[in-house]
């Protein structure tokens, strides 16, 4: 049976406001959470953008049994690896063992703020690679000296180490990042439920290991609202990460987006009350071999009448599958 995950979308609430959203997904019985890490929303209307990993160490201690975890953190550029490290095993500690790193080659919307310009696709997976080797080395207790083609690490180690192992996952989009997360990753993570993602992750290593997915959805009463929400603050999500990971800014998000109509988002989005229409939307997920997948509620004062449909009719609906 496919778990079913929240998302807390740091791009479309506040630091307080998330971490209520959290304890509230833990109470509606969802199996997982996790949390997005940007600096900047991809849209204006979106209006958030809080430090995850504050938010994520407030629910860490007002939760009890949902998992956590970062979706994604891009351990190369606005953060260093070692810091990383250091983030990852301290929540792994304040959350009792409930905490995955999720790890990503980067956007440059958010990486763009420390200067230095934005690599190519190539230089950010050898970032990656790179920076994973020096993660692991911390988790597992070494004192690291490291003088790589990307970083340099003098003399780094942990003091606070869990006594459980903190698993770590990459995003994948294509053949090159699955197969540096079959060798390197304990979980895939995945955008989109293409056979050739999953197929690739297993190819390279990562046959049997949990695969997570993540799905938008835009829940309301009235669905014409929820097409309008949706459109205006979710339109981007079409656009597909080779583009995604380009754009420097909101600005150049609204650009790119601005002949996507709201019909174009209904068409991809699950909009309004239909629980159906949400089952239909995770099961490609499930076929392709997804053991968890993520839902997103577009818009960040719509969590609570969500988590109230989800918990009695869309989570109920979801086990079936």
């Amino acid at each position: 049976m496919v778990q079913i995950g929240y998302t807390m979308m740091t791009e479309q609430a506040g630091p307080r406001q998330l971490v209520g959203h959290v304890v509230g997904a833990e109470r509606a019985g969802f199996d997982f959470s996790v949390t997005s890490d940007h600096y900047f929303p991809w849209l204006e209307s979106q209006g958030h953008a809080p430090y995850a990993w504050s938010v994520l160490g407030a629910a860490a201690q007002v939760t009890e049994r949902i998992p956590l975890m970062t979706y994604v953190t891009c351990p190369t550029t606005r953060y260093h690896p070692t810091v990383v490290a250091q983030k990852a095993a301290t929540l792994h500690l304040l959350s009792q063992g409930r905490f995955r790193l999720g790890l990503g080659s980067g956007e440059n919307l958010n990486e763009h703020v420390v200067g230095g310009g934005w690599p190519a696709a190539a230089v950010r997976l050898e970032r990656l690679e790179e920076a994973v080797g020096i993660i692991r080395s911390l988790l597992a207790g070494e004192n690291v000296n490291h003088h790589g083609v990307h970083f340099e690490v003098a003399n780094a180690k942990l003091w606070d180490l869990p006594d459980t192992p903190l698993p770590i996952g990459l995003a994948v989009s294509g053949d090159h990042s699955c197969e540096l997360a079959g060798r390197l990753a304990d979980l895939l993570i995945a955008t989109e439920p293409k056979p050739e993602l999953t197929s690739a992750f297993d190819r390279h290593g990562g046959a049997g290991k949990p695969k997570i997915g993540q799905l938008p959805i835009c829940y309301d009463t009235d669905r014409d609202a929820a097409i309008a929400r949706a459109h205006d603050q979710f339109r981007w999500f079409g656009g597909g990460w080779p583009v995604n990971s380009e754009l420097p800014g909101p600005a150049a998000f609204a650009g790119a987006t601005q002949f996507v109509r709201p019909e174009d988002v209904a068409e991809s989005i699950p909009c309004g009350d239909d629980v159906d229409a949400v089952v239909e939307a995770v099961r490609p997920y499930v076929d392709t071999g997804f053991t968890e997948v993520a839902l997103v509620q577009i818009g960040g004062e719509h969590q609570e009448p969500y988590l109230e449909w989800a918990e009695h009719k869309l989570l109920p609906a979801l086990r079936e599958l």
